[in-house]
Parts: C-alpha cells; structure tokens; sequence
C-alpha cells in the first residue's frame, strides 16, 4: 500500500487553488509533497518538481518513487523556471521563498509562461514584491489567503493574466493595498492582524534604537517614514 502524502495547512492552502487538469510545475519543491499530493489525489496527471541542489532534487525523487509516481512527475535540476520547457506548464507554484527571490524567479523566467494560466505563490517575506511584479507584468491578482501555522504567518497569492485590477488608481491607496494585499486589507482576517501588530513590534523597537542615536535630518526623516508605516500596520492590525 502506497503511503498517502499529507500536508500542512500553508501548503494545504496552496493546493486549494490548483487547478483540476493543470499541468503543474512546483519551483523548490521541498520533497515534491506539492506534486504527489496532487497526483495521488486525482487533481492533477503531469507535474514537475524543480530543485536548484543535487540534494533537495534526490529527497524529490525519493518521494516520488515512493509513492510509485515516476510515470506522472519529473524531478529536475536547474534554476528557477529553467527546468521547464516553453509552453510545458499551465500552472506555476512558488512556496517558501522570499517575496524578492520569486519575483527574480518569474522575471527571468519570463519566456516559459506563455501557456501558465494561473501563478499560485508562498513568499515567507516581502509579498509586496511578488504583488508589484504580478501587476507590471499583465497578472491579476485574483485571491489572496494568510495562514497562521506553529506560530509563523504565511500568504499566498493567485495570480491569473488580465487586465482588470483589484487596485485603487490612488497612488497611495494603491501602495498600501501592495503592501498589505487588496484582499486581505478588505477581510483582516485573524492571522492578517498577528503578521502586521507583529511588524508594528518591530518597527518600535527600530524606532527605539534610531531615537537613542545621534539624530542627523537624513534619521529623523527615516524616523517619520517609519512612524507612518508603524501606524498604518497598527491601525490595519486594530
């Protein structure tokens, strides 16, 4: 009997907007749990795991040969989207990279998105970077979930090729809803209000330690733009 592929609630979350039928490629793909979980639960045929390392990629094809899925999911070695063929896949999925190495990822990437339908992405930090890339490059953002797991927050973000914007056309309307996410910003849910009242925490304390400092015009012009971004996550956050 083959063992059953679980997950956690971050990645559980991420396969809830893969589509049925896609042909998934899965960028650092952390044993491939995304790819066999699929496979062994009918929601995709084809998928393939991409590794940068040796070692990640053999823990990938070790899992997909225990769960006897060598006929339906390629492990691959290379760099970001370069495991992939033109036009091969129709659904990309990032997890558990910062917000600025995703956008880097899609950016050089660019020539094998021609058949992605939809971009499903986990940045542990900086998602701002991967809402802004979305919206520079013909993506919509259309969904945005935040989960709360063994005491981190992570977002995901689903992106789909569009012109229509959740974005105000006011500029700084627009650059709050890049930072904390036009969906997200709208529900406020629970784990949404632990991630930014724990960033207002930190900027405190940065605030605190640039106060006791020598203070030149260049700190105390930082010191203001950090006390504006410390309130706005406390007031998103109240």
């Amino acid at each position: 009997m083959q063992e059953q592929v679980t997950l956690d609630r971050r990645l559980k979350q991420v396969v809830d907007f893969i589509p049925h039928g896609s042909v998934l490629a899965d960028i650092g793909s952390d044993h491939a749990y995304v790819p066999c979980y699929l496979v062994q639960n009918g929601i995709v045929d084809r998928a393939i795991a991409g590794e940068v390392n040796r070692g990640p990629m053999e823990a990938a094809e070790a899992q997909v040969a225990l769960i006897g899925a060598t006929d339906k999911i390629d492990v691959r070695l290379g760099d970001g989207l370069a495991v992939l063929n033109e036009d091969e896949a129709t659904c990309i999925s990032i997890c558990g990279m910062g917000g600025s190495l995703i956008r880097s990822i899609l950016e050089a990437g660019k020539n094998k998105l021609g058949a992605v339908e939809r971009l499903v992405l986990q940045p542990n930090v900086d998602g701002e970077h991967v809402r802004e890339w979305l919206l520079a490059s013909g993506y919509v953002l259309i969904d945005e979930q935040i989960v709360e797991e063994n005491d981190k927050v992570y977002e995901i973000l689903v992106g789909e090729r569009g012109s229509e914007t959740r974005y105000s056309q006011n500029e700084d309307v627009r650059k709050w809803q890049l930072l904390f996410g036009p969906y997200l910003l709208e529900r406020r849910p629970d784990a949404f209000k632990l991630k930014w009242r724990r960033e207002a925490d930190k900027l405190d304390y940065v605030l605190g330690q640039m106060r006791s400092g020598e203070q030149t015009e260049a700190l105390l012009e930082k010191q203001g733009t950090f006390t504006l971004l410390r309130d706005k996550m406390r007031e998103v956050s109240g």
